[in-house]
């Protein structure tokens, strides 16, 4: 575990740096000097499977090579007194943004908007949000706890919700319901600051992170809205690591094993088939 003064400083330059990322218009990314995509599914916590995922992404060699992590929290995982360790996953993401800050970028998902706006996730009886809280006080003691927390929650807020490659590769996490998809204002996402009635059950903000209509018209309406003729997207668990639920979209899960990713090329056109069959498996 990090120093704790360490880690506040990797975290708010992590915050500066997302906020610098070339190609940023509000919390949507444009990716720039951009080769090829590496998208990985929801990772909770599980660090193995991050340590994996940037194993494949071998940025050092691959500088045009760009990585997307997506919802790193609320994990399986605990801390000896119980506290939830998948702050760990962001601290690994601040210390990699530092590294490769053009190159790695964090998709927040429904439980890092449940997290800064304090709308409990409840599973198994357990609120996710409380033990999040308490594994980093865990981890990094009464004085720097409440400090490192808060720097979690900036970080989340600033995070793109979208990332758009050059070929019109749409990454989030992932699409509105129908219902929500006729009043979903992509330009809403285009703002510095949210408003907070977009981050509430039928915003733009809210929709994008929590609906799951994956059907193919709803799908085709999103990516028109978006710009964008493919979509990557995660938030749905697969048994097998990734799903295919319509012939515009892949489905990548990190959470589990097996666990999914997709590494596609970004600087040609892709069909949905090129797409699925850059599904990689671990």
């Amino acid at each position: 575990m990090p120093a704790p003064d360490r880690m506040l400083t990797h975290l708010r330059q992590a915050v500066a740096l997302v906020r610098a990322t070339p190609g940023r218009r509000g919390h949507l990314l444009e990716l720039r000097d951009c080769a090829e995509v590496l998208v990985a599914g929801d990772l909770h916590g599980h660090v193995p499977h991050f340590q994996a995922v940037l194993k494949a992404a071998d940025l050092a060699n691959h500088p045009a090579r760009h990585l997307v992590l997506q919802e790193l929290i609320h994990g399986k995982f605990r801390h000896p007194k119980g506290g939830d360790k998948s702050h760990q996953l962001v601290d690994l993401f601040a210390a990699l943004k530092g590294q490769f800050p053009k190159q790695v970028h964090y998709i927040p998902g429904n439980h890092e908007l449940a997290q800064w706006t304090g709308r409990p996730v409840l599973k198994a009886d357990e609120n996710l949000n409380d033990l999040f809280e308490r594994g980093v006080t865990e981890a990094y003691g009464a004085e720097f706890g409440p400090k490192v927390y808060a720097a979690y929650l900036e970080l989340f807020q600033a995070l793109p919700v979208a990332v758009r490659a050059p070929n019109r590769v749409l990454a989030c996490h992932t699409l509105p319901n129908a219902r929500s998809l006729s009043t979903f204002d992509p330009a809403r996402l285009e703002t510095d600051t949210y408003d907070p009635a977009d981050l509430q059950p039928g915003g733009s903000v809210h929709a994008i992170l929590w609906g799951r209509d994956t059907t193919r018209e709803n799908a085709i309406a999103f990516l028109e809205k978006m710009g964008g003729d493919l979509l990557v997207s995660g938030h749905v668990a697969s048994d097998d690591g990734y799903a295919v639920p319509n012939d515009r979209q892949v489905i990548v899960d990190c959470a589990e094993s097996p666990a999914g990713f997709v590494l596609f090329p970004a600087d040609r056109p892709l069909t949905h088939a090129d797409l699925v069959g850059c599904v990689r498996i671990m």
